[in-house]
């Protein structure tokens, strides 16, 4: 779409301030008028950057097929090459340590949190055969309403068991890709092309989503989440082939089948704007990281420490008032003797003060900051010296797979809810009233679209919502 239509000419008041404050905005329960009008305006920036980039999309649509198989044989041929490598002794590829692979959980949340959102404004055509392949794909997004598939419910899971849930403070450049998908699931009327053209490019499985999953599992972290999606994404009934469906059957048959297709091409292309997987793996430093962390815990920290306790002379609290110097206050404890760097970080005090049955300063520190410290510290120690000494967990565990394979039998597809009399159900009961009450078909899915935006689909009101409508459109 070229950016001097009228739509563009009549939005041109409509600025965002930031990246990440049209995020927000957007992820809002009911973005205002003014906000969505702020989010064409960032479509039209966006695809005017898309459009100078190469794109490894064919010509013409007759070759998608090939291509999308190219692409699974690429990707299988070079996965390979990856675990013979592992399997001979090589090192991880993309996480040097658990607190690397925690800060990649955490950087790209704001992606991940929005997933799928970008087709949220076809669910309004759920009658419209052109766009069932894309319904379907959203709904599937959603878990067709299932807690425990559910994209968003099982990374915020991840993310919370993790300590990573604080991810608000990042750069526009993280909120780059969520933004796109959310400005695109309020302007699916101006931008359907653009819209099955991203689709197409999102839903191809990618080579560092079979690593990522590898390497998380590896350092003891559940990698389910990613592990879904390839079995979804894949080339012969999952989201893959149904995102080159969808391009033929929204070609027009009346207009301009090769404009539609240069629009589709410049949404496929925007996919590559903002912060990746790989430039946020490779943008990690543990120390910068761990800096950051005694920063924001200095406007706090500055007045909970006595008097007594000094480092290079100076009292703690006289350190931390003034956050530029983090890292000098760093060195000095290290230079007395509170880290033990390259080495077992039982030997720190430091850690003691945070990690032990009678830490001072117990819950200070979220899992991912004592992640963050724990291998700062532990730095190029041999750690199959000490890891191996800590004190097992007394519960038993269930092994991812164990746990894969319980969340797929422990809820059944059924969208029949009984409802308590209790505070904990009212959303449930009023969305029963509401659905009893609607006049006809029509206003009964247009109130369950309306909690099944990106903003409610992962609440108790959302899921029920898209087993509904789940039911009823099938």
């Amino acid at each position: 779409m070229q950016t001097s239509s009228p739509f563009h000419t009549r939005l041109n008041e409509y600025q965002a301030s930031s990246v990440r404050d049209l995020y927000f905005d957007l992820f809002a329960s009911q973005p205002s008028e003014r906000d969505q009008k702020r989010s064409a305006n960032f479509l039209f920036e966006q695809l005017a950057r898309a459009s100078s980039l190469t794109s490894d999309l064919p010509e013409n649509t007759e070759e998608l097929g090939a291509w999308m198989q190219d692409g699974v044989d690429r990707v299988g041929h070079s996965y390979r090459q990856y675990l013979e490598a592992r399997q001979a002794g090589g090192a991880r590829r993309y996480f040097r340590n658990k607190a690397h692979a925690l800060f990649f959980l955490k950087s790209v949340a704001p992606t991940k949190m929005v997933d799928g959102a970008w087709l949220y404004g076809l669910l309004a055509h759920w009658q419209d055969p052109r766009f069932s392949s894309l319904v379907k794909t959203y709904l599937e997004e959603l878990g067709e309403g299932l807690v425990t598939k559910n994209h968003v419910v099982l990374y915020k899971k991840l993310l919370v068991t993790q300590g990573c849930e604080h991810w608000d403070d990042l750069s526009d450049e993280h909120y780059m890709q969520g933004a796109i998908q959310l400005a695109l699931a309020y302007q699916a009327d101006h931008f359907l092309p653009e819209i099955v053209g991203f689709n197409l490019g999102y839903e191809q499985l990618p080579l560092h989503l079979l690593i990522t999953a590898y390497e998380l599992k590896e350092l003891g972290i559940d990698p389910y989440y990613f592990t879904l999606h390839i079995t979804v994404d894949n080339a012969d009934s999952g989201h893959a082939k149904q995102a080159v469906d969808a391009v033929f059957d929204a070609m027009p048959r009346v207009g301009d089948p090769a404009e539609f297709w240069r629009r589709v091409r410049n949404g496929y292309n925007l996919n590559l704007l903002g912060a990746s997987t790989n430039s946020v793996i490779a943008s990690f430093d543990i120390e910068k990281e761990l800096v950051a962390i005694f920063k924001r815990k200095s406007s706090i920290g500055q007045y909970a420490h006595s008097d007594y306790r000094r480092v290079a002379g100076r009292t703690v609290n006289d350190w931390l008032c003034d956050p530029t110097q983090t890292m000098d206050f760093v060195a000095a404890m290290e230079q007395e003797g509170w880290f033990k760097r390259h080495q077992d970080p039982q030997n720190s005090r430091f850690w003691k003060l945070i990690q032990s049955e009678k830490a001072k300063m117990f819950g200070v520190f979220s899992a991912y900051e004592q992640q963050v410290i724990y291998d700062w510290i532990a730095g190029d120690a041999d750690r199959s010296t000490f890891e191996a000494r800590m004190p097992a967990v007394k519960r038993p565990q269930l092994s991812f797979e164990d746990k894969q394979r319980f969340r797929s039998t422990s809820q059944g597809s059924s969208c029949i809810t009984r409802f308590s009399d209790n505070d904990f159900d009212i959303e449930g009961r009023l969305l029963e009233k509401d659905i009893a009450c609607a006049v006809d078909q029509e206003e009964v899915m247009s109130t369950l679209v309306s909690l099944m935006s990106p903003a409610n689909h992962h609440t108790a009101s959302g899921l029920m919502a898209t087993r509904l409508f789940n039911e009823i459109w099938a």
